[in-house]
């Protein structure tokens, strides 16, 4: 499509949160740029809502108050706690994009040779602002797929495989040997038992209900331990001591799971040495990466003195590793989008549906097995 057919204007989601206490997810009317030298227009097809994003759209409102609002566009909005409001101060009455990533078909380029070559080609995208009809990007933001790849199949192709992959590249460059994850049965802990089997890395997979043990078993995960069982501890343990697992990785944050999980490691490493008031000198490392639970994290000091309790993100990884490091890892990614790093969905939304206060309720609980998927 010749850049001067480009649609100019393009449906899209916004955020706003308000001084009185409000935030109010908007569909409206947007801009589309025309492309520059090495940019690109991608018409939207799919995007994934992942927790990460819930932030962005409902600022940790409460969504059980989720309510349509009368306008011309649909919106929906819902309430924020004084907390909730205050951390929200830097955004206060900015229609804020949402959408961190998403896929589509490039039907536009400027004149450079890297964006002439994604012209017609399906296209995973980290952007931001990926909950619209179209984006105009830059072709680092992009990332090509194999012919046949569908826009559903690419468009969760950074967030969730590129965490899996900087979780096993942070355990290696850290001197660890096996990992632990605490959301086993979500897109994004089925993927990473899918790298693990496939690089030969010690997993301990943490789900919260039986179904989620048998899901993981049938996709061939030796150790998964279900922290609603009365032999959660018995079962922690000793798949730690099977794997050697130093490293976790947690999505829950709030409650006392990063405790538990040291004190498990603790005991483990100490079993086979005499007794010391400090403990083992074994380092013992949890990274907070995600917020399901907004709690406070508690925890009890049994896991003697050689422990960290962190947190981790993707950009700041993908930054320490250096550019040819996560090129490399992009590369994995596109190569096994449908294998590896397939993510399922429990629904797909169009745009106005994804204020309908109804279905926000239902993708905010985020849910095991109900990833939501905007597709237009």
């Amino acid at each position: 499509m010749a850049t001067d057919s480009v649609p100019t204007t393009t449906l899209e989601l916004r955020s706003t949160v308000t001084e009185d206490g409000q935030v109010t997810l908007a569909l409206r009317s947007g801009d589309v740029p025309s492309p520059s030298e090495d940019q690109v227009v991608v018409q939207v097809q799919a995007a994934p809502i992942n927790p990460s994003d819930l932030g962005m759209l409902f600022a940790g409102a409460d969504l059980a108050t989720a309510a349509a609002v009368d306008g011309d566009m649909p919106s929906v909005s819902a309430e924020l706690s004084e907390a909730a409001l205050a951390g929200s101060a830097g955004r206060l009455g900015k229609p804020m994009p949402c959408g961190n990533e998403g896929a589509g078909t490039v039907i536009a380029a400027g004149s450079g040779a890297q964006a002439q070559a994604l012209v017609g080609k399906v296209v995973g995208f980290l952007s931001g602002n990926a909950y619209a009809e179209y984006r105009t990007l830059h072709v680092s933001q992009c990332l090509a797929m194999p012919d046949g790849t569908t826009a559903a199949q690419a468009a969760a192709a950074f967030v969730n495989p590129l965490t899996a992959l900087g979780m096993v590249e942070t355990m290696r460059v850290e001197g660890h040997t096996a990992l632990l994850h605490t959301v086993g049965a979500s897109n994004l802990g089925l993927m990473l038992n899918r790298i693990c089997q496939d690089d030969g890395v010690g997993l301990v997979n943490i789900v919260r209900r039986p179904e989620h043990v048998a899901l993981l078993r049938d996709m061939g995960a030796e150790h998964v331990c279900d922290s609603s069982s009365d032999s959660y501890g018995d079962d922690l343990r000793e798949a730690l001591r099977a794997t050697g697992a130093t490293i976790a990785f947690d999505a829950i944050g709030g409650g006392d799971q990063a405790g538990v999980i040291l004190s498990a490691m603790e005991r483990v490493a100490s079993e086979a040495l005499e007794f010391s008031r400090y403990g083992s000198d074994t380092h013992k490392q949890v990274y907070v990466y995600g917020g399901l639970n907004r709690g406070p994290t508690t925890f009890n000091r049994s896991f003697g003195m050689s422990w960290s309790i962190g947190g981790w993100l993707l950009t700041p990884f993908l930054a320490r590793i250096g550019q040819a490091a996560a090129d490399a890892l992009r590369a994995r990614v596109a190569a096994e989008i449908t294998t590896t790093f397939a993510s399922s969905y429990g629904m797909e939304l169009s745009l106005a549906e994804a204020v309908n206060p109804d279905t926000v309720k239902r993708y905010g609980a985020m849910a095991t097995g109900d990833k939501a998927l905007i597709t237009g």
